[in-house]
């Protein structure tokens, strides 16, 4: 990358087989379908890729084959978290040989009591970054239950090479992304919000410069995040506005299954099937989100047809 990234850089789900197992065709039309609502960078093997879901050899493949597949037309972001720096380095280091212009990661944690003290957190990220020559994008979520401070980030941003992004889906997250950008300064190079774009404008007026959403409806987010960062106020509050009931839906009664539904009865994949112990969206929740999405014309309710 010769500059900063800024927009929409959506998640891509992983989608499955009824059966369970992995498309690989149907991975090859996500990417081309967020490319086509137009992705300024994808992310795959995030959260809500399901990569929790996922073993170490299926995660190998779908890397090479997306890294592959996009061939250079956007960015792609490689998500590495694990709870052992080796294995984090390494995964960092394999993305970046396969092609990866980005890696992002989550601090190390492991349920309520293996979490590291913060000089170890600082040497988690610095260890991973010592492996790669790309940038690291930090995923402050409230999944890790880790607490990462504004001091903590700031300090990683001057004096950890390639960390220089910081996606923060924490509670208040538009005081956190404010406190950050003063305490970092230029050293914030991508201040990005996430979970699903809930909380966008306040993000936005805080001085993100951009989200990583699920790949639900980035033709839609894409406008708001430009809009607001040309000066357009009002018509990025319309845009917003316009959107919200499907964010809303999605982000407090569908979760990741949003984006596999929308595109399986678009034809972009075969299944929406999530696997187990998730369950399949209730009749009633699809039903809505299906409706919504239909209102606003969602390009991959139409891709596949």
């Amino acid at each position: 990358m010769t500059q900063p990234l800024t927009g929409i850089l959506p998640v891509a789900p992983t989608p499955f087989l009824d059966d369970g197992s992995l498309d690989e065709p149907g991975m090859r039309n996500v990417l081309d379908c967020l490319i086509d609502q137009g992705s300024d960078a994808i992310c795959i093997l995030a959260n809500y890729s399901e990569q929790f879901v996922l073993s170490d050899e299926e995660r190998a493949r779908l890397a090479r084959l997306s890294l592959e597949h996009v061939a250079g037309r956007v960015p792609v972001i490689v998500t590495i978290s694990h709870f052992s720096t080796a294995i984090a380095a390494a995964r960092a280091a394999e993305a970046e040989a396969m092609g990866a212009a980005m890696v992002m990661m989550m601090p190390p944690y492991h349920g309520a009591t293996l979490r590291a003290a913060e000089e170890d957190l600082f040497d988690h990220f610095a260890r991973v970054s010592d492996a790669v020559s790309i940038p690291i994008m930090v995923q402050d979520a409230p999944l890790s239950g880790v607490a990462l401070s504004v001091p903590l980030l700031a300090r990683m941003a001057r004096e950890i090479e390639h960390v220089s992004y910081f996606k923060i889906e924490t509670p208040f997250a538009a005081d956190k992304l404010a406190a950050l950008r003063k305490a970092g300064g230029d050293d914030i190079v991508g201040p990005f919000d996430g979970e699903e774009a809930v909380t966008l404008l306040a993000d936005l007026d805080a001085g993100c410069t951009g989200t990583m959403t699920s790949g639900l409806l980035p033709e839609h987010i894409r406008p708001i995040v430009m809009a607001h960062r040309a000066g357009e106020a009002e018509e990025a509050l319309r845009l917003w506005t316009r959107a919200l009931p499907l964010i809303n839906h999605e982000n407090r009664q569908c979760g990741l299954r949003a984006c596999k539904t929308v595109y399986a009865a678009g034809g972009v994949i075969r299944s929406d099937h999530v696997r187990h112990p998730q369950a399949p969206l209730p009749e009633r929740t699809k039903a809505r989100l299906l409706a919504l999405a239909a209102d606003l014309d969602l390009i991959a309710l139409r891709w596949g047809k």
